[in-house]
């Protein structure tokens, strides 16, 4: 691929940071619509990019994740495969009983308790992960970072609904010796095993992968309206809690915290979800373009999945529970020993609980994407290779919520840019609730429809 080529398309690019460590001839940076972008900063004669490109998913025509699924779990004995959520050895639905990990957590807790566990059983000596920005001057919120002790490990608890990219964590793990987990959205895992095929160094020190199952990345911006809505205005917030859990309450009927400076004094202030505009994620607010060209759902290409149980039978616990997809033998007998220790409380299910847990996801994420497949190619535009066909053979009502969400991600950038030029928070309440009501508008026509009228 060329310079040129490549700059035409990066927009469909993850921006995990994974090009600006393999060339440093790239650099990485949030944009002014608050997403990540790479850029060359080099003769635009180049055309020596391929290393570029073998990294990026959406780029990378020749390698996806049923090849690198295939090639690291097929051999290992007893497991299973799926065509929709891919290989298995044990699956589960649950939370961690042991301590506070779940009451720290988003949801169950698995994800902190499985990177302590490694780690206390010395087969890690660090963990990559998102935290807090530890530098009070950088207006950016959340990075990843890399904690080396148990207590670091568990400050990085909890879900951010964030733009990170993992380029400087990568060099330090290059310059570092040692055992490392890494965390992160299917995109960044498969990065991440990509990278791992070109560089002996990385693919021996990270050692176990954490992936998520994730509906799509947010802008920066994201935080930022929710943040003004509750009086925070745009540079005064300081911290987010994305998922406080609401006692009395179902696990899906969360808060969100916010700490920030309103006319020169700090403040925390804690909404239900349902009180924000921007938080129905069906709707795809400052949706990242990317997230709309993946097909992996269940993050296929990581050693254990972890997501939310979002099923009636455990959503009406609070706490929350999540779902949870085990492919590597060392990880699955950790969470044994857990289960045969009472430091988990995990039940044991099947594949259809586990897909039952994220269908609308799936739904969107793969069935539909052969809509938005198809609307690229009728326009003459590049996308990228997927594992899907293009396809307008959906629904019509199905087809109107695929252009209605591209339209409201499209419009909730460039409206909140307005506003915040403006400094007129009402313009974005505005223009943005009048496709969120024609959104639910056309929900209720579909509900409607699936009961036979």
């Amino acid at each position: 691929m060329t310079l040129s080529e490549y700059n035409e398309r990066k927009i469909y690019s993850e921006a995990s940071g994974a090009s600006a460590f393999v060339d440093d001839q790239v650099s990485i940076h949030l944009n002014e619509f608050g997403v990540y972008e790479e850029c060359f900063m080099c003769d635009e004669k180049r055309e020596d990019i391929d290393r570029v490109c073998y990294v990026s998913p959406n780029l990378n025509s020749d390698i996806n994740e049923t090849v690198v699924s295939h090639e690291l779990f097929s051999q290992h004995e007893g497991i299973s495969f799926d065509d929709r959520i891919g290989y298995y050895l044990s699956l589960y639905v649950g939370h961690v009983a042991e301590g506070d990990f779940r009451e720290k957590a988003s949801s169950g807790g698995m994800g902190t308790w499985i990177f302590a566990e490694l780690f206390r059983q010395n087969m890690i000596d660090a963990v990559i992960h998102v935290k807090g920005n530890s530098n009070p001057n950088d207006p950016i919120l959340f990075r990843y970072d890399i904690s080396r002790t148990l207590e670091e490990i568990r400050s990085g608890a909890k879900t951010k609904y964030y733009p990170v990219e993992m380029s400087q964590v990568l060099k330090l793990v290059k310059e570092n010796p040692g055992r490392y987990a890494i965390i992160g959205i299917p995109s960044f895992i498969m990065s991440i095993r990509l990278l791992a095929m070109k560089d002996e160094v990385i693919r021996e020190r990270i050692k176990y992968t954490v992936g998520l199952i994730c509906g799509h990345q947010k802008s920066s911006k994201f935080c930022e309206a929710l943040a003004w809505q509750v009086g925070i205005k745009p540079g005064q917030l300081e911290h987010i809690d994305f998922r406080k859990k609401m006692p009395g309450g179902q696990a899906s009927q969360y808060g969100l915290e916010f700490v920030g400076y309103i006319d020169g004094k700090k403040t925390t202030i804690i909404k239900p979800k349902s009180e924000l505009l921007g938080q129905d994620w069906g709707q795809g607010f400052f949706k990242q373009l990317a997230s709309d060209f993946t097909d992996d759902v269940f993050n296929e290409t990581a050693d254990i999945v972890l997501g939310d149980a979002w099923l009636p039978e455990y959503n009406k616990d609070y706490q929350g529970n999540n779902v949870v997809i085990i492919r590597n033998p060392e990880i699955s007998e950790l969470v044994k020993f857990g289960r045969a220790s009472n430091k988990l409380n995990l039940d044991e299910v099947d594949v259809h609980t586990i897909f039952r847990s994220q269908a609308s996801h799936y739904r969107h994420t793969h069935d539909e994407l052969a809509y938005r497949l198809y609307k690229k190619d009728k326009i003459g535009e590049w996308r990228p290779q997927k594992r899907v066909d293009p396809s307008k053979n959906i629904g019509l009502l199905r087809r109107k919520v695929q252009d209605l969400r591209e339209e409201i991600s499209i419009k909730s950038h460039v409206v909140y840019k307005e506003a915040v030029d403006s400094d007129n928070l009402d313009h974005f309440v505005r223009e943005m609730n009048i496709l969120s009501k024609k959104y639910k508008g056309l929900y209720k026509v579909l509900i409607i429809q699936s009961k036979g009228v």
